[in-house]
């Protein structure tokens, strides 16, 4: 029998080799004597398993080309990871029956009621096709290349042509990047087709009217319901998406152009070159690290640590998978950070989020239960978004990254991208919304046209005129939308959260900057909007407390701007 002492302990262990250990605590004596005992048992074999899935993804997203690693990932989230949830959900079970209560566990009681509610045997092995269907997504986008200059690229690489000077440039880098999905737009409507299929019969077999029902059941979204993502959709259309448009006719005529292009919206406005913040993954880690310092020296300390045990991986390179993550190690009590950085500024702004889940991570660690660290995404999505905003005024610190200018330019394009994400994340919910409850869900050419309708709601001031292919092709580069259905609209909730934190901290940063720690060690141990108000915010889905934080956006935009004109 296979002892599991550690992650490295089942990097190759088969289900039936961490079966036993589920069923040894199901068969355990368990009264209120013995719980607590019991609920430390549990919480460490689920940090030694979810490591080792945790390990494995990371092992396969950095090389989606390596057979061996493909293989012992689809082990771990095909084979084993259904199998011990629905363990899991059995252990639930048990610890619900008997009663038990204690501050500090209401959350975790909450989130085990839930779990019992929509667990169903018969969804365990669609949930295994699910898996396979995204590491599918992941080695197929993995793969995508781009023809540059004779020479084949991985699409991040292509970020700094993006913002050349010279549109002609700028164009062909955007047909370039985009053009592999376009071509893959069969191959990619066909697996969602598969994905939608089994997510209906998930959301069937538990009882529910639709996947959007089970996906807020499932995800423990027990503050917010559908049609508060509604409002937050119509008043960002009504708020945000005309700021966006200003932002973008301010662009045009700035660059003198007849039309906005999609390949305009990169090159700076204010500097005949691109902004180059650094070169590669190790000076980008070390400039932010001496970003933190200013900051915080106890979030420096816990950046240092990913420095030092090699927890980053931040560059781009062939057959690497797309996008970036921060994941939680939960035995080691370490977070690991992985990103495509190609030497462009929304790379900082991207190791600035990730390093928010990080910092989130290591403080939440204090709590005893792996259930009391692991918030909702609403949350963990405020920590990353706060640190983007109370990091920002120190890219022209000492030996970081910019000069004040440019510092100042930087600040502008990403308080601009702070309202276009507003947009793009109403436009990317209302979709998926759309596309589990409309019923036409499974149709690929409904699903592209509802897309065009709903852009078209929230992205203003572009001219996308004979580019109805490529503006298809943006859903499908949504990652989110294939690997993890509803989670997108966690991030508009946390911007606006963000905004009032990094408000907070204009006022008062010393104690903007304890309030933010005091949310990040609470872990998942409070419901969501006493999280917020711990960390000095309020949940928003009105027009009215939402135009009150655009605006407060847009003054400083034009507040910044006096600085470089």
């Amino acid at each position: 029998m296979l002892t599991i002492t550690s992650p490295q302990a089942i990097a190759n262990a088969t289900w039936s080799d961490l079966e036993p250990a589920f069923d040894a605590l199901l068969a355990r004596p368990l009264d209120a004597g013995t719980v607590e005992t019991w609920l430390a048992d549990w919480s460490r074999l689920e940090e030694i398993v979810t490591e080792a899935i945790s390990t494995a993804m990371i092992a396969y997203t950095s090389d989606t080309a390596d057979p061996a690693k493909e293989a012992a990932h689809r082990r771990f989230v095909i084979e084993i990871a259904p199998k011990a949830e629905e363990k899991s959900v059995k252990l639930a079970e048990r610890f619900a029956a008997l009663g038990y209560e204690r501050p500090g566990l209401e959350q975790t009681a909450a989130r085990f009621r839930r779990a019992i509610e929509v667990f169903r045997e018969a969804n365990v092995p669609l949930t295994a096709a699910l898996e396979e269907a995204g590491a599918e997504y992941q080695r197929t986008t993995g793969s995508f290349l781009a023809d540059w200059n004779g020479e084949k690229k991985p699409l991040p690489q292509l970020s700094p042509f993006l913002q050349s000077p010279d549109r002609a440039v700028r164009e062909r880098a955007f047909r370039a990047t985009v053009a592999p999905y376009v071509a893959a737009r069969s191959q990619l409507a066909a697996l969602f087709d598969r994905m939608f299929t089994l997510r209906s019969k998930v959301a069937e077999n538990a009882g529910f009217a639709d996947y959007q029902a089970y996906a807020f059941a499932s995800k423990c979204r027990f503050d917010y319901r559908p049609d508060d993502c509604a409002r937050f959709h119509q008043a960002v259309e009504r708020v945000a998406a005309p700021v966006v448009e200003r932002i973008h006719r301010r662009r045009q005529e700035r660059l003198g152009l007849e039309r906005l292009r999609p390949w305009d919206l990169g090159v700076n406005l204010y500097r005949d070159q691109p902004l180059r913040p650094f070169a590669t993954g190790e000076e980008l880690a070390a400039k932010a690290l001496r970003m933190f310092r200013r900051l915080d020296p106890a979030l420096a300390g816990q950046f240092e640590t990913l420095i030092d045990e090699q927890l980053l991986d931040l560059d781009s390179r062939k057959n690497k998978a797309p996008g970036g993550y921060c994941d939680t190690l939960h035995f080691r009590g370490r977070p690991f950070i992985f990103m495509n950085a190609a030497g462009v500024m929304d790379d900082v702004q991207t190791l600035l989020h990730e390093a928010g889940h990080a910092f989130h991570a290591f403080s939440s660690h204090r709590q005893p239960l792996i259930w009391q660290r692991h918030p909702t995404a609403e949350s963990a999505e405020l920590a990353s978004m706060s640190m983007e905003l109370l990091a920002a005024p120190l890219l022209d610190s000492a030996d970081a990254f910019l000069e004040p200018r440019d510092a100042a330019i930087a600040r502008i394009e990403h308080l601009e991208d702070v309202l276009v994400t507003l947009c793009h994340v109403a436009s990317i919910d209302a979709f998926q919304s759309w596309l589990y409850t409309a019923g036409a869900g499974g149709d690929a050419a409904a699903r592209d046209e509802a897309w065009l309708s709903i852009r078209a709601r929230f992205e203003r001031g572009v001219d996308w005129s004979d580019l109805r292919d490529e503006r298809v092709a943006r859903w499908y580069r949504q990652l989110h939308v294939f690997l993890y259905p509803f989670y997108y609209i966690e991030y508009g909730i946390a911007q606006l959260g963000a905004v009032q934190v990094w408000q907070n901290h204009q006022r008062d940063p010393a104690g903007a900057l304890e309030a933010y720690r005091r949310f990040l060690a609470l872990g998942a141990t409070a419901s969501l909007p006493e999280l917020y108000r711990a960390a000095g915010a309020e949940l928003v889905f009105d027009v009215e407390r939402m135009g009150a934080l655009v605006g407060a956006v847009e003054r400083e935009i034009d507040r910044l701007r006096q600085q470089v004109t």
